[in-house]
């Protein structure tokens, strides 16, 4: 049963996204009737990776700049991790404006891996439980966050995870979330 129909969600990824973190969310989202947006950057395609090998190429939908001037059309947010997107993205205004945007209107946030990046640079991870990969935890905990090591953690609309293993229970604790936003 299509229990996000009529849903809309950003996927905020740039060069170097680890593309399973990307693709096993959005797939789990596809089959409950939601739509996804890519947004990046700039509209050309982006290039997922297999950890250090090359993936695939993304069509993109959207800049950064263009979702961030209409957050409100967006139900919710995924970010995926890799190392390379996460440390680019991080530094991305718009990028940050809009995740500052959908989390503080309370609509689900989703961050695996190193994805958290992100928010720590917007400044939204004070007071937060959080999971990552283990290499930034020091990074979330001088944020303010605190961290645990736990396969996915929900915080209020902040749901974490830790890395691709994690992805079935990630993806079911997204999709109840936006559930749980519908009713």
């Amino acid at each position: 049963m299509a229990t996000l129909k009529d849903l809309t969600i950003a996927i905020l990824a740039v060069d170097g996204f680890e593309q399973v973190e990307l693709t096993g969310p959005r797939d789990r989202l596809h089959e409950q009737g939601a739509r996804t947006v890519l947004v990046s950057a700039r509209t050309d395609p982006i290039q997922g990776v297999h950890h250090q090998k090359l993936g695939d190429r993304f069509p993109v939908d959207l800049t950064f700049a263009q979702a961030a001037s209409e957050p409100e059309v967006f139900d919710g947010l995924l970010l995926p991790g890799g190392v390379f997107n996460a440390d680019d993205i991080r530094m991305q205004p718009k990028a940050q404006e809009l995740a500052r945007a959908l989390l503080e209107a309370g609509k689900p946030v989703a961050v695996i891996c190193h994805g958290p990046w992100l928010l720590v640079s917007a400044g939204l991870v004070r007071g937060r439980r959080m999971t990552s990969w283990p290499s930034l935890q020091d990074d979330l905990r001088n944020a303010g966050a605190e961290w645990v090591d736990q396969e996915v953690v929900i915080d209020a609309n902040l749901i974490s995870s830790r890395k691709p293993d994690d992805i079935p229970a990630f993806s079911r604790a997204f999709i109840e979330a936006l559930e749980q936003g519908r009713g």
